[in-house]
This record gives C-alpha cells, structure tokens and sequence, in this order.
C-alpha cells in the first residue's frame, strides 16, 4: 500500500506534481483496476484519467456548472474515473483504498460549492455520466432512474411512456438524479406530493467494502439514510427507483411581476398577502417567489425592488383564477395571465425554453456552461411583519446585486414526518429562502465583493428566519455553517451543520447508521456525515 501522506507530499505539497508522479500513480490505479475488474488496461484506459490524459481537462470542465471552480489554482481531481459499469465503481473505491485517496462523486455538477469536483486532499472523481439509464414500468407506475441521468432525461423518458404521468422533482433539466434525489430533491409538485425522496421505493448503492447493495441487501437504516441524508456520506448511489405521481392532462402556469414603488408600500403588501396565500391556498399551486433589485428609469435611476411570481398549477386555468381570487386578491390574476400546457410543456417553461420547443431539447445536457455564483438558504416559520420586509427591501437595494427565492411549503410537506427521511424541514415552515447571486467578473475581487454581499444580507435575515437551529437545506450546500475544510468533522463538529441540515434527532440518527455501515469513515469529506467515536 502507498501511504497517503507519502502521496500527499508528493502530489499536493508541490503546486505542480511531477509527471512521473503522476504516471506511477495512474499506473498503479490502472493494475489494481484490472486486478478487481479483469478488464484490459486498453479499455480501462478509455475511463480512467489523469491530468497528464488529452482529455482529462475536457472530461473534468464538462460539468463543472460554477465558474469559481474552473481556475487553475482550483484543486484538482488525481484522477477521473467515468464509469460504465457498476462492477468499475465497486474496484474504484477498492483501489481508491489502496492508494489512500478519497472519493468524490458527480452526477450533475450543479452543487453550488463544488464539492464533488474540489477538495484539498487527494482523490479521485467518479463522473456517472455513462450510468444513465433510466427505464420507466408502467405497469407499477415506477422507474429506475441511474445516478447519471438528468431530471430532463427522466421527465422525457416519462413522458415518452405516458402522458399521465410524472415525477415531482426539481425544475433545472440538467441536475443530475443522483445528487439531487439523495439530498432531498424539490421541485413545483412539493405542495401536491412532497419531495423525490417521498416516492424512492428501493435504491442500489456500492458501500465502503466495494459492495453492490439494493434495498433488501442495505437494510433499511442505510435506505432510510440515503433518502435525503446525501448518498456521498455512505457510497455511491448507483440508481433509484421511483414512483411515479399522476399529473392531469391540463396544467397551468403563470408569470407575473410587481415593481417596489418608492412612493407607496404596495409590494410590501403584495409580499405580505403572498406569505399568508402561498402556503395555505390550494395543494396543487405551487407559487415561487424571486426579490431581486433593479435599477428604474420611472424612479429616477434608483435600484429599488421587484417581485416575480412564477407559478404552476395541476389544473385549468378557470379553477386557478377563481380561487385565487378568494386567497391572493392582492394579486388580482386574470385568465389571459395563464398558460395552459400539458405536463412535459410545463417542465420546458419552467427551463425557459420557447412554447412550442420540442421535449427533445430536455435531453441537451448544456456542456461547459458555467456561471459564478454562489447560493445560501433559510427557512420562515412566522410571516414576516410589513415593517420588516420594508427593511429588507432597503437592504436588497443597498447591496445591489443579491436576491432571494421564495418557496412556499404546507399541503402534503405539513402531512409527513419530520423523521419519515433525513430531510426534517415539514410541518411548521412556510416557505424556504434561497439566496441567489451570480455574476460574469472572473477573478477573486469578484468573487470577494459578491460573497461577502451574499454573506452580508444573509446576517441581516437573522430575525426573521428559524432558529435553534437556524436551519438550512443540504442540496444548498453552505461551506459557511460550521467548519468547511476537509477532514474537520467529527461528531461534535459535525452537530454544527448536521442539526440545521437535518435537525438533532436525524442528524443522531444519520451518525449512527453511518458509524455502522462505513466505520472506517472512508466516504468523508466537507461536511460529510461523522462517525462516532470509537469508544462511544
């Protein structure tokens, strides 16, 4: 076996690893890989990379989606391992043993911190882009979905099966299934039907021993855990399957805009009413909220406020307006303000594209594509008062640039329990906050200036979010909660950000089926779950 501080030393004390370190460690990752996959280096070659392969770069750029994590100072992965089969993940973490490095896994690219694809010690990257298979049975309603595929590829390959149906999962068509089911996985079905991880009904997952497991083999602690509790933690999810939810043939959908007007307090009171109406009115309304500043010319050039509603409704417009009506007259919505659309339509408007776009663009997987940014997130338990959100307005127009999302809760997430999965923020929660901020400058002034804006409002929130804890969601991965550098996380320092993730008696309840299932703390990383101590 190779020390892991000896490769330490030689691979990331030098800011530029020598070439024949490299190629002694590709070399010996290669012969294990063959010695547990009684595969050719020939065709192991064509999966496995490192920085010195022609298409290491190209294979690694593919999916970062944050800009932040694409610079040459960036720590980067030893090696890249894209996967075909399941038996090249199970010697994977084998051979990954060996040598003592750690494992990252990606399956979509889209975690705001980019830590599937960063650390700062040495590891490989297992990129599932191969494993993305998905196969829909009507028959039972269901599909197994690889962790590789995209939610856009599911909602095709759904759709493609049955006009009926669908899956209550997030609205970005690119987010990879893996990362975005085993964190919780949200979408504009939340209120109707919940969470993806409400309808996983079985899974397969290889474990720290190389082990391919389903759910009768994992037993239903580790299936319990990875419904919400991140997969990375306990393996590497390889696929779930899913139930599938029925949508009706008609859907609605609507834009709507309102413009902070420095004279009066009326989207104070629109923002206000929507507080009371969003997480109460119909189940099958789902109304998200963005509060972003803008500059208006019709006040005089001064950055004020603006509120947009993007929202979709499981039925026809008629029974929309008419009670809306009733709970969000503020609002003041007419017919000729709704889309009416099939389900998949839906899916396409929600991505942006142009009515009438073909499902088929669901399946563009939108390389290289990166941004920078970054995001944080909060939950609201009690409406915040008029007074306060005018305060907040000011403070939105102050820092210039940051925004915030608002996504109503109550229906079907206040009907299931907090320990039901990892994911605890149910009953109690009217809506959660994103806090949104990307920007075009490269470089780390830029970088400075927009995080510390993002940091800046997310202070100013304090008293108007939850507390103790002051929660948080783990698909919004916030390196700020608690200690954020890699090896940093032992039960008690793991409590700082796994009781806002998951709440106390989840996050206890993760430690110990972690503590059983990985005692070694292989699967380890930043903010990753802990084991207990050894003599606990």
């Amino acid at each position: 076996m190779i020390p892991l501080a000896f490769l330490f030393l030689v691979l990331h004390v030098s800011s530029s690893p020598s070439s024949a370190a490299l190629d002694s460690t590709y070399n010996t990752f290669l012969q294990c890989m063959q010695k547990n996959t009684k595969t050719q280096p020939s065709q192991l070659s064509s999966i496995i990379y490192s920085p010195y392969s022609p298409s290491y770069t190209s294979v690694l750029r593919a999916y970062i989606r944050n800009a932040r994590f694409n610079t040459t100072t960036t720590k980067k992965p030893l090696l890249i391992v894209t996967p075909t089969t399941e038996n090249h993940i199970s010697a994977t973490v084998l051979c990954a043993k060996t040598l003592g490095l750690r494992i990252k896994t990606r399956s979509g690219g889209h975690d705001y911190a980019g830590l599937s694809y960063i650390s700062d010690v040495p590891f490989v990257m297992i990129d599932m882009f191969n494993l993305r298979s998905i196969t829909v049975d009507l028959a039972d309603q269901s599909a197994w979905v690889q962790a590789g595929a995209t939610l856009g590829e599911l909602y095709h390959s759904i759709w493609k099966k049955s006009k009926a149906l669908g899956f209550p999962a997030g609205v970005c068509p690119t987010v990879g299934a893996g990362g975005h089911i085993s964190g919780g996985g949200y979408g504009n079905m939340i209120r109707k039907y919940g969470l993806a991880v409400d309808y996983v009904v079985d899974a397969k997952i290889v474990d720290a021993k190389g082990s391919v497991l389903d759910r009768k083999a994992m037993g239903e602690g580790l299936f319990w855990a990875i419904r919400g509790g991140g997969g990375a933690s306990f393996g590497v999810i390889l696929a779930y399957k899913v139930k599938l939810v029925p949508v009706p043939q008609t859907v609605t959908v609507f834009k709507v805009q309102r413009t902070q007007d420095v004279v009066t307090d009326r989207l104070t009171d629109f923002v206000y009413q929507w507080q009371q109406a969003a997480p109460t009115t119909n189940d099958g309304l789902f109304m998200r909220m963005l509060i972003q500043p803008v500059t208006s010319k019709a006040n005089k050039g001064q950055t004020t406020v603006r509120s947009t509603i993007n929202a979709f409704y499981l039925g026809k417009a008629d029974e929309l307006v008419s009670f809306l009506a009733k709970d969000f007259p503020l609002l003041g919505l007419k017919k000729e303000d709704c889309t009416e659309l099939s389900w998949i339509e839906s899916v396409l408007w929600w991505a942006n594209f142009d009515n009438g776009t073909s499902p088929d663009a669901l399946l563009d997987r939108d390389q290289n594509s990166a941004i920078f940014g970054t995001r944080k997130s909060d939950y609201v338990q009690t409406p915040i008062s008029k007074d306060g959100l005018e305060l907040i307005w000011k403070k939105i127009a102050e820092l210039g640039k940051v925004g915030l999302v608002f996504n109503p809760y109550g229906g079907r997430m206040n009907q299931v329990s907090p320990t039901a999965t990892p994911f605890s923020h149910r009953a109690g929660n009217l809506f959660k906050i994103q806090y949104s901020i990307s920007w075009r400058e490269p470089g780390p002034e830029a970088d400075n200036k927009y995080v510390t804006q993002i940091r800046s409002l997310y202070s100013y929130m304090t008293p108007f979010v939850s507390k103790n804890p002051r929660s948080a969601f783990l698909n919004y991965r916030d390196i700020d909660i608690g200690v954020n550098h890699f090896g940093a996380n032992s039960y008690e320092e793991g409590k700082v950000y796994g009781y806002k993730y998951f709440g106390a008696a989840n996050f206890d309840r993760l430690v110990k089926v972690k503590t059983a299932v990985d005692p070694d703390n292989f699967f380890k990383s930043e903010q990753s779950i802990p084991t207990l101590p050894k003599s606990a």
